[in-house]
């Protein structure tokens, strides 16, 4: 691959006014930073080696409240799809805000989006709206339940849809046994498991509940077998199960139709969040016709739902990702991005594992003896150095990302191995 190399020198950031932020946080504040964006949670190590709060976005890049400039490749956890402050989304953001927002009727423009979502989304034939994907996910057990009048749920192992109790594990803080009571287990990729699993139980199945391919946390990503969800779909129809995916990760990453399109079959329910808005505060569960009424039974909503800005902005989102050819842009960019880091960790003797799919790619330094402090030390470099990325998560491309800002930060991932490597000079 042939890199560009910048003129700029590359810098190592220090955090002081993070730091002190941080410390001013902790006194009115739980943690400091709620949730796993939070220090406390493992997030940052070493701690002094990340910024704590931001001062400003643009494109693909923000400024923390020292003025370190990063790359991002976290992207907010997956919002930013077309760049932070895309001029034509705050465009129609701004001139639906001069019109109306929250009002004590839905605005018209949520209908507007409606359409334009079910004209989209292949499987779907309506559109319900929320703000957050555990809006979502939450919604779609509650209709499947509705729909069965049954109550078991099968996740895949290393699941995540959300912090509600009933996503949780018995041990977790505040959840109780009888919010957990049904939850069925399998390991992804496991059919026989399945199988098995839906015999054990059978009438008994309100839902099964999956992301498109398997995206969790410190393990490699995972794509589907051959066939898998064809076969799904076929076991799930068989049972009377109503099949949900959770795409609020990928969703429009993959595929603008939804990654259920992209592998080749149809969920009953369909969660989206994260890219639907370009950071505007909104989700949506789409599903079939078969569930409507079953989903329109059930009394769901908040005070913001219905705020007009937000679909005025995915209205904008959704045209412009329709525009540009998001997926194929962003397989593109994801595909020079992670050869090149892969690249960058054999010039120092390190094997990088890049797995799930270019728009939102997992990396995993192989060394069976350090791997994880390892990885976590090289992140803490690229960090350092203004490439933002996180140890146990997987990372996002967006629209904004250029091929300069991809050669800029191979330059720094290079240095960053470099530095790992004085510190592991044996580490495989």
């Amino acid at each position: 691959m042939s890199i560009i190399r910048s003129t700029n020198p590359i810098t190592e950031y220090s955090f002081t006014q993070s730091l002190e932020t941080f410390a001013r946080a902790r006194q009115v504040i739980p943690g400091g930073i709620p949730g796993h964006l939070g220090p406390t949670e493992g997030l940052h190590l070493p701690y002094d080696a990340f910024p704590k709060f931001s001062r400003r976005a643009q494109g693909a890049r923000f400024w923390d409240v020292d003025g370190n400039e990063f790359i991002d490749y976290m992207c907010g956890y997956g919002p930013n799809i077309l760049g932070y402050n895309d001029p034509d989304v705050a465009a129609a953001a701004e001139s639906q805000a001069k019109i109306e927002d929250v009002v004590s009727l839905p605005s018209d423009v949520m209908v507007d989006f409606a359409e334009m979502l079910v004209d989209q989304v292949a499987s779907a034939d309506w559109a319900f709206f929320a703000k957050n994907g555990g809006d979502t996910t939450t919604l779609a057990i509650m209709t499947a339940r509705a729909a069965t009048l049954r109550k078991k749920v099968v996740f895949i192992k290393g699941f995540y849809h959300g912090v509600s109790p009933w996503t949780q594990k018995l041990d977790y803080p505040g959840v109780l046994e009888d919010e957990v009571a049904n939850n069925l287990y399998i390991p992804w990729n496991d059919l026989p498991a399945l199988r098995a699993l839906l015999s054990a139980h059978r009438g008994e199945i309100a839902a099964l509940i999956a992301t498109p391919y398997m995206h969790g946390n410190f393990l490699d990503n995972e794509l589907p077998a051959q066939g898998y969800w064809q076969s799904v779909r076929a076991l799930c129809d068989e049972h009377g199960i109503v099949l949900i995916v959770d795409d609020v990760r990928a969703g429009f990453r993959l595929d603008l139709a939804g990654s259920d399109h992209y592998f080749g079959f149809e969920a009953d329910l369909i969660c989206f969040c994260k890219a639907l808005a370009n950071g505007y505060n909104v989700s949506a569960l789409m599903g079939k016709d078969s569930l409507r009424d079953a989903v329109s039974s059930i009394t769901y909503t908040g005070s913001y739902w219905m705020s007009a800005v937000p679909f005025a902005a995915g209205i904008a989102t959704q045209r412009k990702l329709r525009e540009i050819d998001a997926p194929t842009l962003f397989r593109e960019l994801g595909e020079r991005l992670t050869a090149g880091l892969v690249e960058a960790g054999a010039d120092h003797g390190f094997e990088l594992i890049v797995s799930g799919t270019p728009a939102l790619f997992y990396l995993r330094i192989a060394d069976p003896a350090v791997s994880l402090q390892l990885h976590q030390e090289w992140v803490a470099e690229c960090v350092r150095r203004g490439v933002y990325i996180t140890s146990h998560h997987n990372h996002f491309i967006n629209a904004a990302l250029t091929y300069a800002d991809i050669d800029r930060t191979i330059e720094i991932a290079h240095e960053a191995f470099g530095a790992v490597r004085t510190r592991y000079p044996e580490a495989a």
